[in-house]
């Protein structure tokens, strides 16, 4: 919608040589002005645009020449000059174009002319002999040719010089590439070069053919033939070297191709050379001579792979396939392609030759279509869709349609799109209809599950063929299910394209058929009115999906569907609203008004004039408690199609309404959201207001424009800049005291949009924002403050705004500048490590003012380092930055002094980390590529980097020691200071680091500069900041000691990364414009290189790692040899060390070898991106090999670094896909890793293999271990990974032939956890094919052994691992199988881990059979009653016959799924009587019911007993139905007493069977209570008049803290008027004795689940009471008041305050808001205050609660006050203000205003001890650490308060303030006196600047401040005369005293 600024095209201007502008000056008439003159002047001009303009003329005038004389000398001449202009300049310069297209125009008579000029200078150019200058020659050749008739002729003309010149410099290229291996960027550029040059040879053969006419130029004595054989010969070289880019070599194999076309005589055998070529048949002696020694390797040589690939390439690209012109060997060659090109798939496994494999294949296809046209019979047999090309074609295809590439995905699309119309080609004129191969494709896909991504593109490609009825008619849900996938944001956009493709389609047909009027209907029927279900009631993620790529896509192809949108909508807005979880029919009608207003379907004033939707409607959306209905509202006024539209009154008034409650929104999803709507509105606005302006301009010039137009754009204009004016009052108000950080973080960011958007430029008037007018200095430092913010992107954002306002951020007060200064410095030394942060954004934020320096220097203790002199020729900010830099660092030098003497002292006092935080942050803005003081700045740059040394060298003892983290005790005892310092000396390091005894970090000579920085300094020169620190006891702890130094290495290896970065990438030794030397560099190169592979502390080594990367990358891009080679160098040595297994070697083997892996990382990332990645797979082929021992004696240390490296290489995305032909290696080393009895490799291979499983599948989005999302089919994985095919095969045959011996030996291989894991990723697919190469059919039987393994975990993985390999048409036959391989009753000898492991897998399997929905349903029936019989035969094994109760369990497991299937599908009949009374058996005669137990000693007995209940469950819920329970059915389901049976199990002593059984009398109860089982269908678990007594009993003495809490759910959920007379029959408690025990349960219960439970029991049973019961209960109620509200506070934990929530929502009609008031007025309000604090809850969900309450609440008929919201859903924000509107209401109903008023000023006031609470806050930061004190997430204190004193000055005019409660009044205005006085005493007490200082006081008393003032304010409004709040402490008085006695200019009062 933003239009773009327009770049400005810039034209380099044309230069002459002295001599040819000699030559001009002598033709030139500077009095006639002749062609020569203007010529002349033309090539003087320094514009290359004004050249432009100034050629056209002089051409123009060249035409107009007499053309019947000669041309003159002058012409001549000049176009000897034109021709010197156009070669001389750039290939991409517009000048030369132009040129071009202007000398194309001459006259014929002056062409000859112009082409013997350009010829001319055309062999000059060919003459050049440099290497330099052959791209300029070869770039001026290429344009001659790109439409440029002078230019071709010129190049006809010198035909053989071209070709000379083009075979020179191709073999100098060639030898030059071979002179600089080694040096990437330079043979990168050469290789682009070289690509140029082929490209220009072959535009030579096709652009300037008239030299190939005839056959004189085929003589092989001819100067032509032999450059072209020479070319040609070039050309082979460049295809056969493999150590070129390939690009080249692709482009070589063009070449080589069209060369030996031209060259051919027999064009007829020409396909025949390339069919031998590419199947490596070629016979010399039957190929032209020429050929042979031009293309001697392609002949004679093995051609590689890619070769092979390329020269497919070129002959596909380069032969005409057209019209059948190569006849019968054509076809042949087109077959013999393809087949070469499937056989290259699984040999090419690098990423840009898969791309080019695909993109080849698709050129393939192409041709294959071209050929067909006019091609022979046989061809078209041998590519229908039946035939062995398309099936392996189409194999190619389903392999890679999920590839990560997205090239090779689309290229799978364009392969697969062609195949069909291939098909369709070949079969065209046949009668056979339908068509098999397309519906049994159709089929296929269909049958496959929706999280293939590769079928959505291949049914959009069968729907274009075969039309979408065909598809719809297998399924007409289909587009519903579509629309069901796009929940996944992964799977959206493939499923709109398809729905876009079907829907287009199916409009087309429709109206091929029907009328608009019929057609239409089924339309809307078929794609509109599932969308508009699921936008109603679907879930957040899909409805947003569906929105963004479906719906925009749906109103594009039937615009009228939107007026049939709107209807349908309309009429259920009014009802469904929606929720916090739903949009309704009102957000979906958001949702559709503002795509359809976005994309230019609907006009906003169209909208409101014909009353599509009413203003209230629109704010009701605006303040929805759904987050996307509210964004949907705002898109809707904010998005249009026209940039330039007026922003209506209407809009602008909504927008304000928009700001009032949603700046605080917690998603930072919807706040990015909210600030880029909020943009485009501003730029709306912005560019509309132009047009305005110049509207207003042209009225003086048409005096036609009637006063009414020009009042409504005057009036226009003005309604902006007072809305724009009111937005920026808002945004500034929203940065008041205690705001929370996502208002602050909204507020910022929309006013730095504001900023940018409406910067007027000096001198202009007309703008509807200066915002510079509405900055004053309180708002300026209002944004300073927010520089205290906890959060960064807060400090950023204002930071970023102050910047956009320089002019008018100017701090005019110097003592005020001074004190930031000041407090900038001491959070630099701060012990709390966001200080530092704080102090950066401070510093950087003076330096913009031009009098830091001079405010600064008045002070002593600054003035002997800011010694920066004023005048000097430099910038206000780079001279301030020096300055304050300089003074850090003097600083710092003196810290690391006192470091020297004690670490310990300065950890506790001064760390230093925060003054290198601060130097980095100076110079990262300062532009270090245009500094003007380079001495001095080289001199900094020099001192930073010794002194970043320095400070490591103190340091790093601790973050390089063996242990870091556990050094030193968290004692803060005053004894641990010698405790400290002896450990310290104790840390030297166990794993061969002698960092103590033997490292130095700094070379002699920086030593000796140390000692002279430090020599004139005495010890006792401390800095100011630190000073008096000294004399306090050293009061450290572990955490600060760590984090000091840590944290230093962390600053230090940043600030050495940038400094890094000034080297210049052109590098001389000693250069004079580097601020920093190649040495430096060296230096810290070597630095990082030490603390990367020695440091211990992640910490340490990952910061240092950021610097080291941006070293690397520095050197890189150097041009200087010894530079850019050093990290191969660095690579190579520390893969030595690692393989060296030197016991001294000091690289740590612990930590996941700690750096070292971010070490080899860094070096390898470096290397371009572009180049072949040699140092990549070299190194990943050396540590693979070293992660696979050949032995196992070699030493471990290099495996287990091998393996930790191999894990960071693989988890880095920036490899891409350069990694992948590594993953099987790597899954190879990890498996056979974990094989090692040691424990170290065990560890890194675990590592390694979960990296790779995420690096193969993808991350893991959910919780279902079952989904498929991160799996992938076998065919896939093993093309993509062949070699993990007999490995995995391999391995787990072995494992599978000892898994279960027959000596009964036990072998435990740890491998095969692994194994079945990868395994189980695997699924089988239809489209999978036979290529039995990499079947996974061999995997079975081996996955069914494993099943039989010792090891429990392995026999689960096992049956969850067969399950993908088994089709699921084959499931019933392997069910069958594995049940008759179960052991007959009789067997002798049983083995129990056997049966186990089978009856695991029919569990696994039987399970996902019943869950498909891919099944014939004839079949499922058939194979369910085989199964069943099977089952029934081996029923022994589930009874006590069996003395195993684990495969007991599994055996009933398996019932119950079958028992569960039966129920749902409600499959009847007599055959399935026998398993009735089968599993009847079972649970009468099983230990449960008889009552004989085990004891839980037995393994496996707590697993039976539960899946024996689960079965009596089942068994019971099928008896529920009555269909199944008819006694008078032969085949009903008979259960024993089904009642009796739910008692007894209820009472077993066993926990785990009466969870059981209640959780499922709760289900049951709860289905009841919501209506979803019919009272007939209740059944045994909820006949509760039955079981009452039962659960009652059980509620008594039920220990089992689970379990009680399911009984408590189940008695809330019971009818209370039956159950009280219950309760007092079975355990004798009457309703008030009940009612305290269900209380009692609150406090006595520590389980959340208990306590929120037993609330609302006991709140109901209040509820039933109050209603049903005359007795008097004062105690018992206020006792209930009390647990509800202390329910609600904020210490309380999230579920106990949802049931709160739950509580007051359920009693809000009889205790809230009864117009007959039940309880007291001060009860009532207590429980109002609990509403108010939920709905100021940090938590979302809370807060969602609490506003239900807010609805029900207005839902009441007594709550008159009606407004547009009641009745509707509203966020925490609106809902707040509406509490309080009702709270008032309800007190005037009420007649209590006097009381209310009085209690709610009280709430006003607050109950807080003020300066207790802020000695605890102090305390509690000097404790801890990271404490950052309140950090306010959503809750403000202010919010609540100003929204309750609007309504409590609304509610003074109609209150009636009773004479009693004067005295209670008079002594609330006392106590706010009180107060005031205190908070005026706390704030002078505040050291100055206490926004950082002291953030959290100095914010909590400007918030009590304000709390105050409003208090004092209503009660002067109340006339209270005391003397107290008359003349005392007046409120505005009050109020300016309290803000001048803070002693600081800072603080703002709202």
């Amino acid at each position: 919608m933003v239009l773009k600024k327009k770049k400005e095209i810039q034209v380099d201007a044309v230069i002459l040589e002295c001599k040819d502008l000699e030559t001009l000056r002598s033709f030139a008439n500077t009095e006639e002005q002749n062609l020569a003159s203007w010529l002349l002047h033309c090539v003087q001009l320094s514009d290359g645009i004004q050249q432009i303009n100034s050629i056209k003329q002089i051409v123009t005038l060249l035409k107009k020449m007499d053309g019947n004389s000669m041309p003159s000398p002058m012409i001549k001449c000049c176009l000897d000059i034109f021709g010197v202009m156009y070669f001389s300049l750039g290939a991409k310069n517009p000048l030369k174009r132009v040129l071009a297209s202007s000398l194309n125009t001459l006259p014929e008579h002056l062409m000859t002319e112009a082409v013997h000029s350009f010829a001319c200078c055309l062999k000059e150019e060919l003459k050049t002999t440099d290497l330099c200058l052959y791209r300029k020659v070869i770039d001026n050749l290429a344009s001659c040719m790109e439409n440029f008739s002078l230019g071709k002729a010129s190049i006809n003309n010198l035909f053989r010089e071209v070709l000379q010149f083009l075979q020179k410099s191709l073999l100098e290229m060639q030898e030059e590439n071979r002179k600089l291996t080694g040096d990437s960027i330079a043979q990168t550029e050469l290789m682009h070069d070289l690509l140029m040059a082929i490209k220009v040879s072959m535009m030579l053969l096709q652009k300037v053919n008239e030299n190939f006419k005839g056959s004189l130029w085929k003589k092989p004595g001819s100067l032509v033939w032999q450059h072209m054989c020479g070319l040609l010969n070039s050309f082979t070289k460049l295809l056969m070297d493999e150590s070129l880019l390939p690009t080249v070599q692709t482009t070589a194999g063009l070449s080589v191709v069209l060369f030996t076309k031209t060259m051919f005589e027999s064009i007829e055998k020409l396909p025949c050379l390339f069919s031998d070529l590419l199947l490596r048949s070629v016979k010399c002696a039957s190929v032209p001579e020429w050929f042979v020694s031009s293309c001697r390797s392609l002949c004679t040589e093995q051609l590689s792979d890619s070769v092979l690939l390329f020269l497919c390439h070129g002959v596909l690209a380069m032969l005409e396939w057209k019209n059948g012109s190569m006849g019968q060997n054509g076809e042949k060659l087109l077959l013999d392609i393809v087949l070469v090109l499937l056989s290259l798939v699984s040999q090419l496994k690098d990423s840009s030759m898969a791309v080019s494999l695909s993109r080849i294949l698709a050129i393939w296809t192409n041709s294959a279509l071209d050929v067909l046209e006019s091609s022979s019979q046989n061809l078209k047999c041998s590519l229908n869709g039946n035939s062995n090309t398309t099936v392996k074609l189409l194999e190619y295809v389903y392999t890679h349609w999920e590839h990560p590439l997205d090239a090779v995905r689309h290229q799978t699309k364009l392969i697969f799109r062609n195949i069909l119309q291939i098909h369709q080609a070949a079969l065209k004129g046949s009668v056979v209809k339908p068509d098999p191969f397309l519906s049994g494709l159709t089929e296929s896909l269909l049958s496959l599950e929706w999280h293939v991504k590769g079928k959505y593109a291949s049914l959009g490609c069968l729907v274009e063929c075969v039309g979408v009825e065909n598809i719809l008619m297998a399924d007409r849900t289909i587009p519903a299910q579509i629309l069901d996938v796009m929940c996944d944001q992964t799977l959206a956009p493939y499923a709109s394209d398809l729905l876009e493709t079907m829907f287009i389609n199916h409009k087309c047909h429709l109206i091929s058929v029907f009328q608009k009027n019929i057609w239409i209907n089924q339309w809307h029927e078929t794609w509109v009115s599932p969308l508009l279900l699921i936008l109603c009631e679907g879930n957040p993620d899909q409805t947003t999906y569906i929105i963004d790529y479906y719906l925009p896509k749906l109103l594009k192809c039937s615009p009228d569907s939107l007026a049939y949108m709107i209807k349908i909508l309309q009429a259920s807005a009014g009802a469904n609203i929606g929720s916090c979880n739903t949009r309704g029919a009102l957000g979906a009608l958001m949702a559709c008004l503002r795509t359809a207003r976005a994309h230019g379907h609907l006009q906003f004033r169209d909208m409101m004039r014909d009353g599509l939707l009413s203003p209230g409607c629109i704010k009701q959306s605006l303040v929805h408690q759904h987050d996307q209905v509210r964004i949907d509202a705002l898109g809707l006024l904010c998005e249009t199609h026209r940039s330039t539209e007026i922003v209506s009154m209407e809009e602008m008034e909504l927008i304000q309404f928009f700001l009032a409650y949603n700046l605080n929104s917690q998603s930072p999803a919807v706040r990015q959201q909210i600030c880029s709507l909020l943009k485009k509105l501003f730029c709306r606005i912005q560019e509309s207001s132009q047009v305005l302006y110049k509207l207003e301009q042209c009225k003086t010039k048409h005096d036609i424009i009637k006063e009414s137009a020009k009042w409504d754009h005057i009036s226009t204009l003005q309604q902006y800049e007072i809305f724009m004016s009111s937005i920026c009052d808002k945004l500034f108000e929203a940065l008041f005291p205690g705001s929370s950080h996502s208002t602050r973080f909204s507020a910022l960011t929309i006013l730095g949009s504001i900023a940018e958007i409406f910067s007027v430029p000096e001198g202009q008037t007309e703008a509807v924002l200066h915002l510079g007018h509405e900055i004053d200095s309180t708002r300026v430092q209002t944004l300073i403050q927010c520089f205290a913010s906890t959060f960064e992107e807060v400090k950023v954002l204002a930071f970023d705004l102050l910047m956009k306002l320089q002019g008018v951020s100017d701090l005019q007060d110097s003592e005020n500048l001074y004190l930031l200064f000041q407090a900038a410095m001491d959070l630099s030394i701060s012990t709390k490590p966001y200080d530092c942060v704080t102090a950066s954004y401070l510093l950087n934020f003076l330096i913009h003012h031009k009098r830091l320096l001079s405010v600064c220097l008045k002070s002593q203790e600054c003035a002997h380092t800011f010694q920066i002199d004023e005048d000097m020729p430099a910038s206000t900010m780079e001279k301030n930055t020096l300055a304050v830099i300089k003074y850090l660092l003097a600083n710092l030098e003196r810290e690391i002094f006192q470091a020297e003497k004690s670490l310990l002292q300065a950890a506790a006092s001064f760390p230093m980390y925060g003054r290198i935080h601060c130097i980095t942050g100076a110079l990262q803005q300062l532009p270090l590529n245009n500094l003007t003081l380079m001495t001095e700045w080289r001199q900094m740059v020099s001192k930073l980097i010794l002194t970043s040394y320095r400070l490591s060298a103190v340091v790093s003892p601790i973050v390089q020691s063996s242990s870091p983290e556990g050094l030193i005790p968290m004692d803060t005892d005053l004894e641990s200071t010698d405790r400290l310092q002896m450990i310290l000396n104790e840390i030297q390091p166990r794993d061969t680091n002698d960092y103590f005894t033997e490292a130095k970090l700094m070379k002699e000579h920086h030593k000796i500069e140390f000692e002279k920085m430090t020599d004139d300094k005495p010890a006792e020169n401390v800095c100011p900041e630190i000073r008096g620190k000294e004399v306090q006891t050293c009061d450290v702890t572990a955490q600060m000691v760590l984090v000091c130094c840590w944290r230093s290495m962390k600053e230090i290896s940043l600030l050495l990364g940038m400094l890094c970065k000034l080297l210049p990438s052109q590098t001389v030794s000693e250069s004079s414009d580097a601020l920093i030397t190649i040495e430096q560099v060296t230096d810290i190169g070597d630095y990082f290189k030490h603390h990367l592979l020695q440091s211990r502390h992640r910490g340490a080594f990952e910061l240092a790692y950021t610097g080291f990367v941006m070293l690397t990358e520095t050197l890189s891009r150097c041009t200087n040899e010894s530079l850019r080679t050093l990290p191969q160098q660095w690579l190579y040595n520390v893969l030595e060390e690692i393989k060296s297994c030197d016991p001294s070697s000091k690289l740590c083997a612990t930590r996941r070898s700690a750096g070292i892996p971010f070490y080899i990382q860094a070096l390898l990332a470096s290397e371009p991106k572009k180049s072949k990645t040699n140092l990549l797979k070299m190194t990943m082929n050396e540590l693979i090999s070293l992660a696979v021992p050949v032995n196992e004696t070699s030493n471990i240390i290099p495996q287990v670094h091998a393996l930790n490296i191999l894990r960071a290489l693989f988890r880095d995305t920036r490899f891409g896909e350069n990694i992948m032909p590594f993953i099987a290696g790597g899954i190879q080393a990890a498996i056979l890793g974990f094989t090692s009895p040691i424990w170290a490799v065990r560890n890194s291979s675990t590592l390694l293999f979960s990296t790779l499983i995420t690096r193969i599948f993808g991350v893991k989005r959910g919780k279902d271990e079952n989904s498929k999302k991160n799996r992938m089919t076998g065919r896939t994985f093993f093309s993509r990974f062949p070699a993990l095919h007999p490995f995995l095969l391999q391995q787990l045959e072995v494992v599978a032939s000892t898994v279960d011996s027959h000596t009964g030996e036990v072998k435990l291989y740890p491998s095969l956890f692994l194994l079945l894991l990868i395994l189980s990723k695997l699924y089988p697919s239809p489209m999978d094919g036979t290529y039995s190469a990499l079947s996974m059919a061999p995997f079975v039987p081996f996955i069914m052994r494993c099943g039989h393994s010792p090891v429990y975990r392995s026999r689960e993985m096992a049956g969850r691992a067969l399950v993908p390999f088994v089709m699921i048409n084959q499931i019933p036959h392997i069910v069958q199988s594995l049940l008759a391989q179960l052991p007959d009753c009789t067997s002798p000898c049983i083995r129990q881990n056997a049966v186990h492991g089978k009856l695991l897998q029919v569990f696994y399997l039987l399970g996902s059979y019943l869950e498909s929905k891919h099944r014939i349903n004839s079949d499922l029936q058939q194979g369910l009653l085989d199964i069943i019989t099977c089952i029934k035969a081996k029923v022994w094994l589930a009874k006590r016959q069996n003395p195993c109760v684990v495969t007991r369990a599994v055996f009933l497991d398996v019932l119950v799924v079958l028992s569960d299937y039966l129920g749902k599908s409600g499959r009847k009949g007599i055959e399935l009587f026998g398993f009735w009374e089968e599993i009847n058996k079972i649970i009468t005669d099983s230990e449960l019911v008889i009552g004989i137990y085990y004891s839980f000693a037995v393994a496996g007995f707590t697993q039976y007993l539960q899946s024996i209940t689960k079965l009596v469950i089942s068994v019971l819920s099928v008896a529920s139905d009555p269909d199944f329970s008819n006694s008078s059915s032969p085949h009903a389901v008979q259960v024993m007493n089904p009642t009796s049976l739910t008692v007894h199990l209820l009472q077993s002593d066993f926990h785990e069977v009466h969870l059981l059984m209640l959780e499922a009398v709760l289900l049951r109860w709860k289905q009841v209570n919501s209506k979803q089982v019919t009272e007939e269908k209740k059944g045994p678990l909820s006949l509760l008049s039955e079981l009452e007594m039962t659960i009652l009993q059980m509620a008594m003495k039920e220990k089992h803290a689970e379990c009680f809490c399911k009984v408590l759910e189940i008695l809330h959920c019971m009818d209370f008027r039956n159950l009280l007379p219950t309760t007092a029959h079975s355990i004798k408690m009457n309703p008030k004795e009940f009612l305290n025990w269900a209380m009692n349960i609150i406090d006595a219960s520590d389980s959340i689940e208990i306590q929120s439970v037993a609330l609302k029991l006991a709140s109901k049973l209040v509820s039933h009471l109050v209603q049903n019961c005359q007795e008097v209960m004062e105690s018992e109620m206020r006792q209930w008041v009390q647990l509800v509200t202390s329910c609600c506070g904020d210490e309380q934990q999230t579920d106990i305050r949802l049931a709160a929530a739950e509580v007051l929502r359920s009693i809000t009609p009889l205790f809230l808001t009864n117009p007959k008031p039940i309880l007291g007025l001060s009860s009532i309000l207590a429980m109002w205050k609990c509403v108010v604090l939920l709905l100021q809850s940090e938590e979302l969900i809370v807060r969602d609660a609490a506003a239900d309450i807010i609805r029900v609440a207005q839902s009441q008929s007594n709550i008159c006050n009606k407004t547009e919201f009641a009745f509707h859903v509203v966020n925490a924000s609106m809902a707040l203000d509406l509490a309080f509107g009702i709270l008032c209401e309800l007190l005037q109903q009420w007649n209590q205003t006097s009381a209310g008023v009085r209690l709610l000023l009280e709430w006003l006031l607050g109950e807080d001890d003020l300066k207790k609470d802020l000695e605890t806050t102090t305390m509690m930061e000097d404790d801890h650490l990271f404490i950052k004190g309140e950090v306010n997430f959503w809750a403000e204190t202010l919010t609540g308060i100003r929204q309750l004193s609007k309504h409590l000055l609304l509610l003074i005019p109609a209150a009636c303030l009773n004479s009693s409660d004067q005295g209670e009044f008079h002594e609330l205005a006392r106590r706010a006196s009180d107060e005031a006085q205190l908070v005026t005493q706390l704030l002078k007490e505040l050291p100055p600047t206490p926004e950082f200082s002291k953030t959290v006081e100095f914010t909590r008393l400007r918030i009590q401040n304000e709390r105050i003032s409003t208090c004092l304010k209503i009660l002067t409004l109340l006339e209270f005369d005391d003397d107290v709040c008359k003349n005392k402490e007046n409120p505005e008085k009050l109020n300016t005293g309290i803000v001048s006695s803070a002693g600081c200019t800072n603080v703002h009062t709202l």
